[in-house]
């Protein structure tokens, strides 16, 4: 195998669109992603990056694909750990899919590298995420802010 792959699927009671704003909006993405946000333009071909809110870059890259409220699919590499920099450009998928009164989540993070730290790196990351996300949008609070684990 030529790749590293990290798969995460859970399910969220709330509609794809509203889950897929809470995804990309960088009011909300505040609030379950430690204060972090997206800078984007949230198109084919169009600039993405994630800002920690001290205003560095944590991660940078482009927007493949965006289909609103389905799919969202970015091109991106970390910007504040050398090594993890050095390995270059992941690509991340999100598909949303209704599935009656919930929205199934499916995040598919690989790298064109086998044993991949970057990929190891977003597998902690995202269960996290998403399981904030998902409590804050079916109870209208984030988990609390993580104080440990990421650069300061």
């Amino acid at each position: 195998m030529n790749e590293s792959q990290f798969v995460y699927v859970t399910y969220i009671q709330t509609t794809p669109q509203r889950l897929f704003d809470a995804l990309i909006s960088p009011e909300f993405t505040k609030l379950y992603w430690d204060g972090a946000w997206h800078d984007a333009d949230w198109r084919p071909g169009g600039s993405w990056r994630l800002i920690f809110p001290d205003g560095r870059v944590a991660d940078s890259g482009e927007v493949v694909d965006y289909d609103p409220p389905n799919r969202l699919e970015l091109r991106w590499r970390n910007e504040f750990r050398p090594a993890l920099r050095e390995e270059g450009y992941s690509r991340c998928v999100i598909e949303l899919e209704p599935d009656g009164p919930v929205t199934k989540l499916t995040i598919t993070h690989s790298m064109d590298r086998p044993g991949s730290p970057f990929i190891a790196a977003v597998s902690n990351g995202w269960p996290r995420l998403m399981a904030s996300v998902k409590t804050l949008l079916e109870t209208g609070a984030a988990l609390p802010t993580r104080t440990t684990g990421r650069a300061a």
